[in-house]
């Protein structure tokens, strides 16, 4: 197993600085990977090019790109771009966002996400491959017919011609399809000891096009808050967890809220989102479960982390990306420091 960063995101320029700090503190320490991830603020792709500049054997991955803010074309040349300035450092992670993001703030439908992300990444495969990009589908047709356009390629001679894919899914369906189409799965609020379904589910999809999980990065992003006391560690987390299973879409449309349910915990996953639609956050954070958090988490002392990473590297986990929560710059490199020692004492490395 290996371990990675996630940076989340960013909202003014002091947060930009103490991510910098992080990853150049991570590459120190050994990490394999820093991510970085968007919604409706800072874009991903920005500040992994600028990451890259600064630092030199870290791997930079997009957690994720938004399929719905770019054309495909346009993801795989900003792909093509960061993989060659930074010599080959790039990981490609893709998710289809949520209904009120693609819609609200792109103007993209929503209707048929897996279907219109089977397409997105045949055409992205195929612009970096540097073939000439012709496509027939539902949701893109290149070049559009009867109009001036014509089939083009990568004008760019990329480091890469198969810089890695991960996709972001929830689901068995969308586990599938991750399976049969990505290099990777970027995972959230996964469970070491319910991870052979979701591996399942990705296998069948493996198979599908004649592979094995053999090589396959499943690569979570996981909260870590090193401590004494676990349960205290865990309020520090209980913000996050509510914003996804609360607020990370509508009440008709959260594949978080699913996902707390399908994990046992519907009742609990209904008061966080009726405190959360309706702003009363203190108490959307009260009634995040501490076992919810607990189980998906990184808590308390190092030597319990530790044994929390055995069980995420016995369950199949490749790459495990901490995210840190900390109170400033300080706190947040001891974090990173903690979590590289325990993965030490956990053993688990490749």
């Amino acid at each position: 197993m290996r371990l990675g960063l996630n940076l989340g995101y960013w909202a003014n320029a002091e947060q930009a600085q103490r991510n910098l700090a992080y990853t150049q503190e991570a590459e120190r320490l050994g990490y394999s990977v820093v991510w970085a991830a968007e919604a409706y603020g800072s874009d991903n792709p920005a500040t992994l090019a600028w990451l890259a500049a600064q630092t030199e054997r870290i791997e930079l991955g997009s957690a994720i790109m938004q399929i719905p803010a770019r054309q495909p074309a346009a993801t795989a040349m900003t792909a093509a771009t960061i993989d060659t300035l930074s010599g080959g450092r790039f990981r490609l992670g893709l998710g289809v966002s949520g209904p009120q993001v693609s819609e609200g703030w792109y103007g993209v439908p929503f209707s048929k996400p897996l279907a219109r992300t089977r397409e997105y990444i045949d055409i992205v495969k195929k612009v970096l491959s540097r073939k000439t990009v012709t496509y027939e589908g539902k949701h893109y047709t290149l070049p559009l017919p009867d109009g001036p356009g014509k089939a083009l390629k990568l004008s760019l001679h990329p480091h890469r011609t198969d810089i890695p894919v991960y996709l972001a899914s929830i689901g068995p369906k969308n586990l599938e399809l991750t399976g049969e189409l990505a290099d990777g799965w970027l995972a959230i609020f996964l469970e070491p000891e319910a991870a052979a379904e979701h591996l399942a589910h990705l296998a069948k999809g493996r198979a599908k096009v004649g592979k094995t999980l053999e090589g396959f990065d499943i690569a979570p992003a996981v909260p870590i808050v090193i401590g004494e006391d676990p349960e205290m560690c865990a309020e520090m987390v209980k913000g996050y967890a509510s914003l996804y299973i609360g607020g990370m879409g509508s009440k008709e449309h959260n594949f978080y809220h699913a996902l707390a349910t399908r994990m046992g915990y519907g009742d609990a996953a209904d008061e966080i989102q009726e405190h959360f639609l309706n702003k009363r956050y203190r108490e959307a954070m009260a009634a995040v479960p501490f076992e919810f958090v607990d189980r998906t988490s990184l808590l308390g002392p190092v030597e319990r982390i530790a044994e929390r990473l055995k069980a995420y590297a016995e369950a199949g986990v490749t790459t495990l990306s901490v995210v840190s929560f900390d109170s400033d710059v300080e706190d947040g490199i001891e974090t990173l420091r903690g979590a590289a020692k325990a993965f030490e004492l956990a053993g688990v490395s490749e």
